[in-house]
């Protein structure tokens, strides 16, 4: 959701031949590698005609064609930007979703472990009968015979 917008004055082109309009901009709130994105509505304001392929673009002057372009290498810095953002992004949600998955309670390392409490359906068995110790162990009742 965008936190609001703002209307600023933008200039392009040189001292010779440019052109000022006021363009409203979305303000987000989230990392990006571009500080803004001109969209369709931008060139339809100002007639502009973007070439990706060049990464140019150009529109109507006072005394003639202004182009704007940027450098084959900017263009590769933002998109390596881009996809460290998108790597947080991604690992940030998976973070929460181990979260959640994850017990909120601690394991209490002062609990007894040694102590065992049998289930229903067993029964106690002596080790060895003929023996005075009166060993026994438990046994499942509900064991098939195989």
């Amino acid at each position: 959701m965008p936190l609001g917008q703002i209307d600023l004055p933008i200039n392009f082109g040189d001292q010779f031949n440019y052109r000022t309009e006021t363009l409203t901009f979305e303000v987000v709130g989230f990392l990006g590698t571009f500080h803004t994105i001109l969209g369709r509505p931008c060139y339809a304001k100002f007639m502009a005609i973007p070439n990706y392929t060049y990464l140019k673009l150009k529109m109507l002057g006072p005394h003639g064609v202004i182009t704007i372009g940027t450098s084959f290498q900017r263009a590769y810095e933002c998109e390596v930007e881009c996809c460290g953002h998108a790597t947080t992004i991604v690992a940030s949600g998976e973070l929460t979703t181990l979260k959640e998955e994850v017990t909120e309670e601690a394991p209490n390392a002062k609990k007894s472990t040694g102590s065992f409490e049998s289930v229903e359906g067993s029964k106690k068995v002596l080790v060895d009968p003929s023996s005075s110790k009166g060993k026994t162990v438990r046994i499942g009742t509900t064991l098939s015979s195989k």
